[in-house]
């Protein structure tokens, strides 16, 4: 049973007061999966930078040490840096929230909900039929 016009705009109006506390907001950036893999990509992508410097200085001063372990280095961060990339890309990650406009679109079954009134409605439809 989909929800009347009148509770869909209710969620839609609890929808847009949350998204505009800041607190609320950063909270939930915060725990974020989406947040934290970007973040992992970031901190690879400096190592293999970090990797590639100890590498040329370690050839340019000719202390080959030095240059296997700048590889290492940048061998490892790639290694990171493609693990956080799938991590990313799992369909288990979704956006928490999320606007009122994404909801009119057609979705299909692969589709992955994102807004709070899609999760209200998912939610109400899954109830226990003894509950009207």
């Amino acid at each position: 049973m989909p929800l009347s016009e009148h509770e869909q705009r209710l969620f839609e109006q609890i929808e847009r007061s949350l998204a505009e506390d800041p607190k609320f907001a950063s909270a939930v950036r915060a725990s974020d999966p989406r947040f934290h893999a970007r973040r992992r990509l970031l901190v690879a992508a400096g190592a293999i930078i970090v990797g590639l410097a100890l590498l040329v200085y370690g050839a340019v001063i000719k202390t080959p040490p030095l240059a296997v372990v700048g590889f290492v280095i940048m061998l490892g961060s790639a290694a990171y840096a493609v693990q956080s990339h799938r991590k990313a890309q799992s369909p288990d990650l979704h956006v928490v929230g999320g606007t009122t406009t994404s909801r009119r679109r057609p979705r299909g079954r692969s589709g992955r909900r994102s807004s709070f009134v899609d999760r209200m409605e998912d939610r109400w439809r899954q109830r226990p039929e003894g509950h009207r």
